[in-house]
């Protein structure tokens, strides 16, 4: 039985750890065929050894999606390789200091806006060109609740993930009538590398979070992975322009 992406190139970017490498073992699952992209190259041979476990036809190319000559080259690399781009996953980011808003330095800032937002948006800009020549394709983006909402203590990182919600809108008005579908997925807090070493610093942070959900529970790297797919997927059709929460029902209270 043929999986839902069956046959499709798909790029994942931030596939080193987390919802990045649950993604991949997803869309692996599904049949498709995958460019790993990250800046850690140990974590991304990790996922790849995975899925190529799995069966999967996959490549690994080492990225940092803030630097716009790389962008490019991971996204040429993946058209030498298959020959065309049918899906990506722009879900690379970092959390940046915990601080309030007078206590961020310019440096900090940057950073992180370089990573989550500048890094989306190049990756975007690359990924869109090759579609407009192949005519179509899906794009997802990670964003976030706190691209929803406001957030204490992470100016930067909630600036990022607004940003990102609102230039996955602008793109989708752009470019609908090409038969590129672009959306966002917006989670909750999530078991990944970054959550948990928070956790170990701040073990009360956890009870907190998983308090602050409807469901009460904190989600699975797996529980967005499973969104992301769809949303690549012919089944999501008529679906764009959406930041789509993916958090328990945190954003209907």
């Amino acid at each position: 039985m043929s999986g839902i992406l069956d046959g499709k190139i798909a790029l994942i970017t931030g596939a080193s750890s987390g919802i990045g490498r649950a993604t991949a073992r997803i869309f692996a699952r599904e049949g498709a065929r995958l460019v790993l992209a990250d800046v850690a190259e140990a974590g991304g041979q990790e996922t790849l050894q995975t899925v190529k476990d799995m069966g999967a036809e996959a490549i690994f190319v080492k990225t940092d999606v803030s630097k716009s000559a790389e962008v490019d080259r991971m996204v040429a690399t993946a058209v030498s390789t298959y020959g065309r781009l049918d899906c990506a996953f722009n879900n690379a980011g970092i959390g940046g200091r915990g601080a309030l808003t007078h206590e961020y330095t310019e440096d900090e800032w940057n950073r992180v806006l370089a990573v989550n937002l500048t890094g989306v948006w190049l990756c975007m800009k690359a990924e869109i060109i090759q579609m407009l020549k192949q005519g179509g394709g899906a794009i997802v983006n990670t964003s976030s609740i706190m691209g929803l909402t406001g957030a204490i203590r992470v100016p930067a990182y909630t600036a990022a993930k607004h940003g990102v919600a609102g230039i996955t809108k602008a793109a989708a008005l752009e470019y609908a009538r090409e038969g590129i579908r672009i959306n966002a997925v917006c989670p909750a807090p999530i078991y990944t590398p970054m959550l948990t070493s928070a956790f170990k610093k701040k073990p009360e942070l956890e009870e907190r979070y998983a308090r602050s959900e409807p469901m009460k529970r904190i989600g699975q790297p797996e529980e967005i992975g499973e969104a992301v797919v769809w949303l690549c997927s012919d089944r999501a059709s008529y679906m764009t322009g959406l930041p789509m929460p993916v958090d328990g029902g945190y954003m209907a209270q």
